[in-house]
């Protein structure tokens, strides 16, 4: 008899041979292209990773999960999991009616039965899924800024597996995870979610974790997405690797999750952990602040410290996964060793680096103790993140037309080029409009089209080392924070508001713009007919009015300079 937890779980997929027939079929249907997150999903429902969902949430499950964290029929699943699309392909679908999921090469996954459609009240699920409606929270402004308007729900049917090129050999479904914990005669398994590189408090953790529940260990760690700004899952999964050895192999397993995050705190847990029970574990690693996105609008932590713990507790028999609750780890300088906070002796020394120090200091390239972290660890994390000044970086200006952006951006340009190190490329709003956005109006869908461009293309420049200078208007908030995401995977980006005011912008206008545009002769005029959403905290805010180009441009260098991003 095999015990629960090992036995197969139900996948989605259909037999290779039906497979072939289907996508022969389904290359008739309408398509639907999948966003990154959606294929994430899409493989963790077709493999059983989302078990027991069939297929996207229809409107009861939705809106019981939303309002009880249960679906329609009553079983504990915290998360939300539907497939948002937009109006116009909403419009185009009827409910019955079959389509097919394809990937972002238009490969087809698999297809899915529409039972389901309707718009959701965003609003109320960020409030009861994120805890808030505040975009601070990066669930809540994907939900907002990037997720469609509309919702399908319906029963999906499995053709193939997302194709990934990537550490193939780590990638396990949860029924080839079963099956190995079956051949190693693995009963007790406790699994470690990450979205981190390891470090020597996360191996203490680990250790104390496995030797508390008396089980092996499976370190599986999220590689589909994460937090903006975290590091990138090449990088990590290399870390991961490169500390393997210090874990004895007859207990120890590492695999690699294709989940798309929502840091949602202790709803994320509680879905965690039906995850890593789907994946065969009996027990689940739950730290301090779990999946847990940082602080609100208001300088506030989203979630308290243990508010993951709390919620976990309550629903830890119904899931049938134990919880292993662990405390923030620190290091003991008496002992020489890591120890849970709430454990250390009074007046013992006590060293810790946050997350925040370790990041400063990679960038400004100063030591990183042994006692924090392994050597080869800290040499992967110098590969990807080198000193802050042999990083690329962007600088990004926006402000009115006629604020002085393009002249200030060109002047900084010939002063980084004298400084010379790294090439220097300027993306002026003019520019761009002629090389790579000949085709696009002014409507704000295509300014918004237009700014994401400039975005792709600076955080390409950033990724190779090189120094993007954009200077677009740039005049709706959401679209330069998405640009600020896009480049700070890969290195800084520096918000420089031209603070111009309308008036004088009118009073340079050499083109006469602002006043045909009061003049209703052009339409959706940033400033006029058009709002300008003003930036609430750029790195830097520039008044130009009585001040040389000269001084506006020095002023950036010195905002650089103190930065680390060019040498003093």
């Amino acid at each position: 008899m095999i015990i629960p937890n090992l036995a197969p779980i139900p996948e989605l997929f259909v037999s290779y041979d039906s497979a072939q027939k289907l996508k022969v079929e389904a290359g008739e249907l309408t398509s639907w292209d999948l966003s990154p997150r959606q294929i994430c999903d899409l493989e963790l429902l077709m493999n059983g990773g989302f078990n027991p969902l069939k297929g996207f949430l229809g409107q009861a499950d939705y809106d019981s999960v939303v309002d009880t964290m249960r679906l329609a029929d009553g079983t504990l699943w915290p998360m939300p999991v539907t497939l948002d699309v937009t109006e116009d392909f909403a419009d185009s679908i009827v409910e019955g009616q079959d389509i097919a999921l394809r990937d972002q090469e238009g490969v087809i996954l698999g297809t899915m039965t529409v039972t389901d459609k309707w718009t959701p009240v965003k609003s109320h699920e960020a409030e009861q899924v994120f805890g808030a409606n505040d975009v601070a929270h990066p669930a809540v402004n994907y939900l907002h800024h990037a997720a469609g308007k509309v919702y399908l729900g319906g029963p999906v049917t499995g053709i193939q597996q997302p194709v990934h090129y990537d550490f193939r050999g780590r990638r396990d479904t949860p029924n080839e995870l079963r099956a190995y914990f079956r051949k190693m005669g693995w009963r007790r398994v406790v699994a470690f979610q990450t979205r981190n590189p390891l470090h020597r408090a996360h191996q203490e953790l680990t250790f104390r974790a496995a030797k508390e529940a008396q089980a092996n260990l499976l370190i599986h760690p999220v590689v589909g997405m994460t937090k903006p700004g975290d590091i990138d899952h090449f990088t990590r999964v290399r870390c991961y690797e490169a500390v393997l050895d210090q874990y004895p192999s007859t207990t120890t397993s590492m695999s690699l999750l294709n989940l798309a995050m929502r840091m949602a705190g202790p709803r994320e847990a509680v879905w965690h952990g039906l995850i890593r029970k789907n994946h065969g574990c009996t027990h689940f690693i739950v730290g301090r602040d779990h999946a847990g996105p940082g602080k609100n609008s208001k300088g506030d932590d989203f979630y308290g410290p243990y508010d993951a713990q709390d919620l976990f507790r309550q629903h830890e028999a119904e899931m049938g996964i134990e919880m292993v609750d662990f405390k923030h780890m620190v290091y003991v300088q008496e002992r020489a060793e890591y120890q849970p906070a709430d454990e250390v002796a009074k007046g013992a020394t006590v060293l810790n680096i946050s997350g925040t120090e370790l990041r400063r200091r990679l960038a400004e390239g100063l030591e990183i103790p042994d006692w924090f972290s392994f050597p080869d660890v800290v040499s992967e994390l110098r590969k990807t993140r080198p000193a802050r000044s042999k990083q690329g970086f962007t600088v990004f200006f926006t402000g009115f037309s006629g604020s002085g952006k393009s002249t200030i951006a060109n002047a900084l340009m010939v002063k980084l080029m004298e400084m010379g190190g790294r090439p220097v490329t300027l993306l002026d709003g003019d520019i761009v409009r002629k090389n790579l956005s000949s085709e696009l109006g002014f409507s704000k869908e295509h300014r918004d089209l237009n700014i994401r461009r400039i975005g792709y293309v600076a955080s390409e420049i950033t990724k190779n080392g090189g120094i993007a200078i954009c200077a677009p208007i740039a005049p709706y908030a959401t679209t330069r924070r998405a640009v600020r995401e896009d480049v700070e995977q890969f290195g800084a980006f520096i918000e420089i508001h031209v603070a111009t005011s309308i008036e004088e912008c009118e009073r340079r206008d050499r083109k006469g713009l602002y006043k045909l545009a009061r003049e209703g002769k052009i339409k959706e005029f940033t400033g006029i007919s058009d709002p300008y959403d003003i930036p609430e905290k750029p790195e830097l805010r520039l008044e130009t009015e009585n001040v040389e180009v000269d001084n506006c441009a020095h002023q950036v260098i010195l905002k650089l300079e103190s930065m680390g991003l060019v040498a003093a």
